[in-house]
């Protein structure tokens, strides 16, 4: 069954808007858990713009669920993980200043740097992911460097969708065969939603794992958040 991640980024940003601490992030990520999702996702910046490392202290000891810390591998952003062991890592080739992730991981360039990095992450016994394109270079790269699973970027399945739907998919289910092949774990994010999910699903079953924050949060302002997640689940049956 593939596992629900819910990335509660946009709470902090919304929180962060005004001061305070309404919406309470910490609340909405027990209540998420509580409406059926399986994992909870957080990206920490380091400008704090809307997870704060705080808040990823508060939320290691009170989750019940998977917890899955993403990020670029800064010096404070490993040492972050190191001390709150995360069950997942997920490493993000996100410049500090990027609105959003935009690209998966020129694996092959940075490999030796990779490899440092999963190493530490591995032997603490954190398991470790790769933000990746369809490329299966890239994947390849990615199992060489030591990684657990590969994430696939899924905004260019997302914006073909709507034109070309078997198109859109095509390249991820080659790419997710490849992983599979290599052993690999293979997780999905990036502008999937309810509109997209199910067919993105359907057509690679055997993904372990989707991570969905901005879409999600977005459909709980109309729908609320339990009947969202519970959507969204419906769309990985």
């Amino acid at each position: 069954m593939t596992k629900l991640s819910v990335n509660i980024n946009k709470v902090a940003t919304l929180r962060n808007a005004r001061g305070g601490n309404v919406p309470d992030v910490v609340k909405v990520a027990l209540d998420c858990e509580k409406f059926g999702a399986d994992g909870i996702t957080v990206h920490p910046r380091p400008d704090e713009r809307h997870i704060r490392k705080k808040d990823v202290y508060d939320l290691r000891p009170l989750l019940r669920t998977e917890f899955n810390i993403e990020g670029y591998p800064a010096p404070e952003f490993i040492d972050l993980v190191l001390k709150v062991k995360p069950h997942q890592v997920t490493l993000v080739p996100d410049s500090p200043t990027q609105l959003t992730s935009n690209a998966g991981w020129d694996t092959k360039t940075n490999l030796a740097f990779l490899s440092e990095v999963l190493e530490r992450f591995n032997k603490a016994g954190i398991r470790t992911s790769v933000f990746v394109s369809t490329d299966v270079e890239m994947i390849e790269y990615a199992a060489k460097a030591g990684a657990d699973r590969v994430e696939l970027y899924t905004e260019p399945y997302a914006s073909g969708y709507a034109k070309n739907k078997e198109e859109a998919v095509a390249p991820f289910v080659e790419a997710g065969k490849f992983a599979r092949n290599l052993g690999l774990g293979l997780n999905a994010g990036h502008d999937l939603s309810l509109e997209n999910l199910n067919y993105f699903y359907q057509n690679i079953p055997w993904l372990d794992e989707v991570s969905i924050g901005h879409a999600l949060i977005s459909d709980a302002l109309y729908l609320g958040l339990q009947r969202t997640i519970e959507e969204y689940k419906k769309c990985l049956r």
